[in-house]
């Protein structure tokens, strides 16, 4: 028995009835993608196990399944129960925004220009930061360490007034029995209720007019959990199993992780070819002359400040603890005294030491083992004054190269204007031209290895050399991209502190144009009749033609200048994620193209994805829109369980829910898969006249 549900491809009648059954009834299933199955005549794995639960359980389960058979056909299942437990004591102190008084703060801070030009520019940041934190302690009120024992975030002063006075009746009537305080329990007991469900419903609807369509379902879920009271962060690392141990210590854990990161961005990871080039070109001192000409290296403006500041999300402090929110409310005084010290910094060509120092987030890869140290993703939460000038160059740096056109045209990551609907554009159009005039068309797509960790810093700066530019801009960025420092948190607990010798720091601003740059080269000297598209690190190539071995020629040729691109600038391909496909309409039996990578071949595979959406050989997205059916129903789960309740079940919630979690699903594509035969389409239109109302009516 299969289920579409589940993403599997075929579907048994049983599997429909089923499908039914879960619609009709609004229930919810709690399976994921993990297959639960394994057939072992035809060596296949397949989701025929089942976890079918009301909407009102959704938020304190989790699905999962063993890896290990265990001598059966069958993978165990395990549903863990979603307790409100914290596996430390303490819990980062945070500052509570929403009780801020900025009058206040704004009144406290007075930053002076005699903070910023008194004495070293490392002593002029520490200054300020102490102004600000200063200010900040004694206007914004904090969370303490201590975890509370109602972790709810609608839970209120007048919450715990009304739970007091119940309990209080509670304990009058059980001790004097009488009809008086039975009458002052039950209305105690009806006011608490109606306080409770109305702080529920404000918390709710105050989060509801936040959401915007980026934000993805687990944000969502994360929040829902949170108001029925469960734990919600599942980022804590509960135990590693590294070198055949079970490391279970919070400081031991932030340790492996950090001498694993260490060891990745290290110079010992890259190969020894690149090793030895790596020290030949190094040797070679690239010098940025002063200049004072070009209008990149002016001294900033209050305009670019306010700017800057005004594209700035609220995001995490770095160690000094000044958040973005802080510097938003600044008079103007102490904002121009920011600026003066941003253009001291900027004319010094001197970069804070404080600012090279960055708490570390481990992200665990979706899909990827958890005990593994190697499966996480390192996200640097580093200075918001920091990543406030960062802005501000990148913004400089990125109009420089706009300009001068410095990019490859297939280019399109995070340049203005462009998205990765041009790429999929671009691609999906090569195609269809190819199936018009029945040739053949030969794609294969590859990924980097540890792209961000493993960027070769003097390169990024040879590369800035090569572009011509002089002065305080690259000098910036010169001292940017010095040795930095890092601790590892899990939970509230810092691990030691380790380097990060080379790549760029994965959550800082200027991070991601600085690998934009360094990438740029890749598809620059590819073969006439190749061509390309590049999405920061998603790099696909293409080739069409009548004649097969035409392709072949061509496109392994491309494959060899890449290699040896990457060779010389210390990338490395995954060989896990290069893959070929073969686009083709003809009639007759057509033999695989064979290409090699590094001495390996490159699978053929009959469909892939590529910048979230399935492409497969015939160009019929059938597997997308049944990919893309699995997920909006999943998501549809959060308003099912909305649905259940007394304060997520107004319809303006559910509609800008189905809005950012489903439509976005629906719209994001549309050009491309949008091109499908009607037949297919209609697999997005449910067969339940409730789930379809959920779909389109909304």
């Amino acid at each position: 028995m299969a289920i579409t549900l589940f993403g599997v491809v075929p579907t048994h009648p049983r599997g429909c009835q089923i499908e039914t059954l879960v619609e009709d009834h609004g229930l919810c299933l709690l399976n994921d993608n993990s297959y639960t199955h394994f057939h072992q005549a035809s060596q296949t794995f397949h989701t025929i196990d089942l976890a079918i639960c009301s909407p009102s359980l959704v938020p304190y389960w989790k699905f999962s399944t063993c890896t290990n058979l265990f001598n059966s056909d069958h993978f165990p299942i395990v549903l863990t129960y979603v307790k409100n437990d914290f596996p430390f004591p303490k819990r980062t102190v945070k500052y509570i925004f929403g009780k801020a008084d900025w009058p206040l703060f704004e009144s406290l801070c007075q930053l002076t220009p005699n903070m910023v030009y008194k004495d070293s520019i490392d002593v002029a940041v520490n200054t300020i930061t102490d102004c600000i934190i200063s200010s900040a302690d004694n206007s914004i009120p904090k969370i303490s360490g201590n975890i509370p024992k109602v972790c709810k975030p609608w839970w209120n002063t007048e919450c715990d007034t009304c739970q007091k006075t119940l309990e209080k009746a509670w304990y009058n009537f059980r001790r004097y029995p009488i009809t008086r305080n039975l009458i002052q329990f039950k209305k105690a007991r009806a006011k608490f209720r109606q306080i409770r469900r109305r702080s529920m419903n404000t918390t709710w609807c105050s989060y509801v007019n936040s959401i915007t369509r980026q934000v993805s379902s687990k944000v969502v879920w994360d929040k829902v959990r949170k108001i029925f009271g469960c734990s919600s962060d599942t980022q804590n690392i509960s135990f590693l199993n590294y070198n055949g141990q079970v490391i279970s210590d919070a400081k031991e854990i932030g340790n492996v992780i950090g001498q694993t990161l260490s060891e990745i961005s290290s110079e010992s990871s890259y190969p020894n070819d690149f090793i030895a080039f790596k020290k030949r070109e190094e040797q070679k001192s690239v010098d940025f002359l002063p200049s004072y000409a070009e209008d990149y290296n002016s001294t900033f403006s209050y305009h670019e400040l306010k700017d800057a500041l005004r594209k700035s999300n609220p995001t995490s402090p770095g160690l000094d603890q000044i958040h973005n929110n802080m510097l938003k409310h600044l008079g103007e005084s102490s904002l121009l005294t920011i600026l003066l010290l941003f253009n001291r910094i900027w004319q010094e060509r001197v970069f804070p030491l404080s600012w090279l120092k960055a708490i570390v987030v481990p992200i665990p890869k979706p899909g990827k083992d958890k005990q593994d140290p190697n499966n996480y993703r390192p996200i640097a939460v580093t200075s918001c004054l920091s990543k406030l000038l960062e802005r501000m160059v990148s913004a400089r740096l990125m109009h420089v190269l706009e300009r001068s056109k410095w990019f490859v045209p297939s280019q399109s990551g995070f340049r203005r204007r462009r998205n990765t609907i041009d790429n999929l554009l671009k691609m999906e159009t090569a195609i269809r031209e190819a199936f018009v005039r029945k040739k053949h068309l030969v794609s294969i797509f590859f990924d980097i290895e540890k792209a961000y960790d493993r960027t070769w810093r003097y390169g990024i700066i040879k590369d800035l050399s090569d572009i011509g530019l002089k002065g305080n801009l690259p000098l910036f960025i010169k001292n940017f991209l010095q040795t930095r420092i890092f601790q590892i948190r899990i939970g509230n607990i810092l691990s030691d502190n380790f380097n990060q010798q080379e790549g760029v720091p994965q959550g800082s601003v200027l991070s991601v144009l600085l690998f934009i740059i360094k990438i740029n080269g890749i598809v620059s000297k590819l073969p006439a009749y190749v061509n390309s598209t590049l999405f920061v690190d998603d790099i696909q190539i293409h080739c069409a033609g009548d004649d097969r071995g035409f392709i072949q020629r061509q496109l392994q040729t491309a494959i060899n200048n890449m290699t040896d691109w990457a060779t010389k600038n210390g990338f490395i391909f995954s060989p896990q994620k290069k893959v070929c496909m073969h686009f083709c309409r003809r009639r007759g039996l057509h033999p695989d193209p064979d290409f090699q990578l590094n001495g390996s071949p490159i699978p053929i595979v009959q469909e892939t994805k590529f910048l979230g959406i399935i492409f497969d050989t015939k160009l019929t997205f059938r597997s997308h829109i049944k990919h893309l059916k699995t997920k909006c129903i999943r998501t549809l789960n959060i308003m099912k369980v909305l649905s259940s309740t007394s304060w997520g079940a107004d319809k303006v919630s559910l509609m800008r829910i189905y809005r950012s979690l489903v439509r976005s699903k629906l719209d994001y594509g549309v050009p491309v898969y949008g091109s499908a035969a009607k037949s297919t389409l209609k697999m997005l239109l449910c067969p339940s006249p409730r789930t379809s109302y959920s779909y389109w009516s909304i």
